[in-house]
């Protein structure tokens, strides 16, 4: 770890945004790394797929995220074709495509539902 990153990291664990990734065992250091298998895009994803209805700011709060990162997100899926936006009077109504093919190469023989169902338990 460079200094850059250690200055970063004590910054982020002084100000509570993450928790302190060095603990002590056995007179080692041992170094938790902060990280999810998916990205912040693939939560956004999943909790739209999960309820179509959901607010943006009930996104933000599930994923960890700002709202604006989850509106951003939001267009970002959108701009793919992952999600279409539909309005119901205030509200916004998502719906997933779930036909889409996954868009890296690692994953582009599956589709985005092939993802959902997994996550979500579905069959």
């Amino acid at each position: 770890m460079n200094v850059n990153s250690r200055n970063t990291v004590r910054k982020l664990v002084s100000s509570g945004k993450m928790s302190n990734p060095v603990a002590q065992k056995n007179d080692k250091k041992v170094v938790h790394v902060k990280w999810t298998f998916l990205s912040n895009h693939g939560h956004v994803l999943i909790c739209l797929a999960e309820d179509q209805d959901v607010v943006l700011r009930e996104v933000a709060a599930r994923v960890g995220i700002t709202e604006r990162a989850v509106q951003n997100i939001v267009r970002d899926l959108e701009a793919i074709g992952a999600i279409r936006i539909e309005r119901e009077g205030r509200r916004n109504h998502y719906v997933v495509n779930r036909d889409l093919n996954m868009r890296h190469p690692i994953e582009s023989h599956r589709q985005v539902g092939d993802l959902l169902d997994f996550v979500l338990g579905r069959q």
